[in-house]
Parts: structure tokens; C-alpha cells; sequence
């Protein structure tokens, strides 16, 4: 099997520049965490170990703690080829049946700089053994690669799914088993679980290098939030909005003047990556506008934006505001059929704000919401 492997490990898969930059994004998010990494019985001879062994030295080498689990197979076949990677590894002689030292060796190891690698045949990748171990070294996920398709909806992987709604997914499901036991993995104390089809070349990185993933996530309820903006997620949100700008001859924003109202903005993050924003400006009286709504490109049509807003009118409603308006001159249809905006007269806006639209040129039509009878045109 070495000697199969050495023409994959000269020539891995080409990286384009904007797959180096996506993943130039999660660096500092793993950099210091421990990963569980586990290889099922039979997967061993396959050719997509050896590209998946490479990805395992490219965490290692961006800092990434690493404990990698055989369940069946040749340990010293994998240990061969990680010497030939010169991935730093030492082989821990207790296995996890031996739970106490187990944990005790591993932890060892990887204090030490090198990745533990542990004789796990007979273990579930998804039991109650690998789970202790995981949670005991505080890993932050446990990796599956399986010999097989893992969790499919509909023929595709079931993406990333939280603890809560995994007890309830709808559609036909392969690998319910699967995902139940990832759930009780979570619930340990690991917060990310993926199950992969380890057959599949590349997919340790498409899965880890990617917020949409490769295989399927099971994760606590955190891995998508929307929080208030931080300062240091302006230079991310000028990045995302530039776009729209240039495209739509919107009106520049420097950085200066989201700092000035960066309690205004809210940010959807997925795995704190930001991937869209709102903002909700306050005008005299109980009105607002919903403003500055973007989703990058690479996660639109997901739903995100409706849910910005709505996360927008919530704060809106909190904040004592009984109406709210947005200018949009592409997105009416959006507001009006998903969301239950009006389209509404210019007079609504503030005048400050309609001189400020003057000058930027736009054709734009407001859209208006009354918070107290969603639905209602309040234009009139």
C-alpha cells in the first residue's frame, strides 16, 4: 500500500488561490485544538487515505493537536505511512478498552507536540469509548472517516444539523443509526462530530475547509449564531459588502462609518466565520430601517438573508419600534413575498435620509412593515 501511495503523495490535488484563502480563514479558529481522527475498518488500502494523510500533516503543521484512531485494519501499515510524511507521531500502547491510560497516553503524547496514534479495532467510531476518550482530552471534534456513504437525505449528505433538530429530521434518511450516535457523541462534550465517507478523495479538507462542508456535522446548537458586530469583524463585513457596492453603485462605506454605528449591525457567523450582516438604524419616533442586508456569495440561497432580517425586526420590536421601512431597488420582491413588506410611499423616510438617497443616485423603492400587524400597509 506505500509503495501504491507515493504517486499521490508527489502530486496532491492542486490548490486554487481562492480555496487558499478560505482556508487561510479557519487557521487561527484550529490552531491549539485537539482532533479526533478516526479511520473505519477496511478503509486502510484505500487511495484516499493517502491525500487524507496529507491533510492530517497540514493540521499538524498549522498546529492542530491530533489523535488518530485505527479501527481496523494494519496500524503499522498507517504508521509507515505517516513516517514517510514525517508527520510528528507516537503510537500509544494502551487501547481505549484501557480507558484511564489510554487517556493518560494520548494526552502525553500530544502535550508533547506529536500526534497519538492508538490501535482502536473493535471500537464503534461513534461509541461510548471514543466519546470518553474525546471529551477527556477536550477535543473539539471527532472525525469519522467511514468505509461507506455515512448519513444521506435524499441520496446526499445530511450538511450540518444540530443536536436538536437531528432528533427530528424530515425525508427519507440513510444512516439514522449514524447520525443517533453522533448526537450522543456531542452531547459528551464534543462539540463538532462529522461523519465522512472516507472513501472520498479530499474530503477531510472539503469538510473542515468549507462552512457548508463535505460530509455530515452534527454540532451543539452554536455553530450558527447572529451576534452583535465587533469591531474586528469590520474589516470582514467591508470585504463582503464591496461587492454589492461596485455592482450596484451603492454608496461606499469606510470603516469608520460602520465604526461609528457598529451597535446598529448585527453578523451571522457559522463557526464564528462571518457569512452575512443587517443593520437596523433608529430614527426619531418608533420608526427604523432595516439597511445594509448582504450574504456572501458563496452562501446565498440558503435562507440566510431572510432570517437577518427577521432577526432584524425582532431587535426592531424589542427596542419599542412599531414600523420599519428598507430601500432596495433589486430585492422588493424579496421583502414582499418572503417577509410581508408593502411597498410603501417615499414619504415615510426621514428627511435627512431621503436627501441622502438623492444624492447617491439610486432608483430605489421602499418597502414598509408595521411590527404591530405584520403584513399591514402602513404606507397610506
Amino acid at each position: 500500500m506505500l509503495a501504491a501511495a507515493g504517486s499521490l503523495w508527489q502530486s496532491p490535488r492542486p490548490v486554487a488561490v481562492g480555496d487558499v484563502r478560505g482556508v487561510l480563514q479557519y487557521v487561527p479558529l484550529f490552531r491549539g485544538r485537539t482532533f479526533v481522527v478516526l479511520f473505519d475498518e477496511g478503509l486502510l488500502p484505500e487511495p484516499a487515505v493517502a491525500e487524507t494523510l496529507l491533510d492530517l500533516k497540514a493540521l499538524q503543521d498549522v498546529g492542530v493537536r491530533l489523535v488518530i484512531g485505527v479501527l481496523g485494519g494494519d496500524v503499522d501499515d498507517l504508521a509507515a505511512w505517516l513516517t514517510e510524511l514525517e508527520v510528528k507521531f507516537a503510537r500509544a500502547a494502551a487501547p481505549p478498552r484501557d480507558a484511564e491510560a489510554c487517556l493518560a497516553e494520548c494526552g502525553r503524547i500530544i502535550e508533547r507536540g506529536q500526534a497519538a496514534v492508538v490501535d482502536c479495532a473493535g471500537v464503534s467510531p461513534l461509541g461510548a469509548r471514543m466519546a470518553a476518550l474525546g471529551s477527556g482530552l477536550g477535543a473539539a471534534k471527532l472525525i469519522a472517516l467511514l468505509n461507506g456513504p455515512g448519513v444521506l437525505r435524499d441520496g446526499k449528505p445530511l450538511h450540518a444539523i444540530s443536536c436538536s433538530a437531528a432528533e427530528s429530521v424530515d425525508g427519507p434518511l440513510r444512516g439514522g443509526e449514524l447520525l443517533s450516535a453522533a448526537v450522543g457523541v456531542c452531547q459528551s462534550g464534543i462539540p463538532r462530530v462529522h461523519i465522512l465517507d472516507g472513501r472520498q478523495q479530499g474530503v477531510l479538507a472539503d469538510e473542515l475547509f468549507s462552512n457548508e462542508g463535505a460530509g455530515t456535522m452534527v454540532h451543539t446548537d452554536s455553530y450558527r449564531e447572529i451576534r452583535p458586530l465587533r469591531e474586528e469583524d469590520i474589516p470582514e463585513l467591508l470585504a463582503m459588502v464591496g461587492r454589492s457596492v461596485r455592482r450596484s453603485h451603492l454608496v461606499p462605506r469606510g470603516y469608520e462609518d460602520i465604526e461609528e454605528k457598529t451597535g446598529d449591525f448585527s453578523v451571522m457567523c457559522l463557526d464564528d466565520n462571518v457569512v452575512g450582516c443587517v443593520a437596523l438604524h433608529e430614527y426619531g419616533g418608533d420608526l427604523g430601517e432595516i439597511a445594509c442586508l448582504y450574504v456572501k456569495q458563496s452562501h446565498e440561497k440558503l435562507g440566510y438573508g431572510r432570517t437577518l432580517v427577521q432577526t432584524a425586526e425582532e431587535k426592531a420590536r424589542a427596542r419599542g419600534l412599531k414600523t420599519v421601512f428598507a430601500l432596495t431597488n433589486r430585492a422588493a420582491g424579496f421583502f414582499g413575498d418572503k417577509l410581508g413588506f408593502t411597498e410603501g410611499d417615499l414619504s415615510i423616510v426621514p428627511a435627512a435620509r431621503r436627501a441622502k438617497l438623492a444624492d447617491s443616485g439610486r432608483d430605489s423603492v421602499v418597502v414598509v412593515k408595521d411590527l404591530r400587524a405584520p403584513g399591514a400597509d402602513v404606507s397610506s
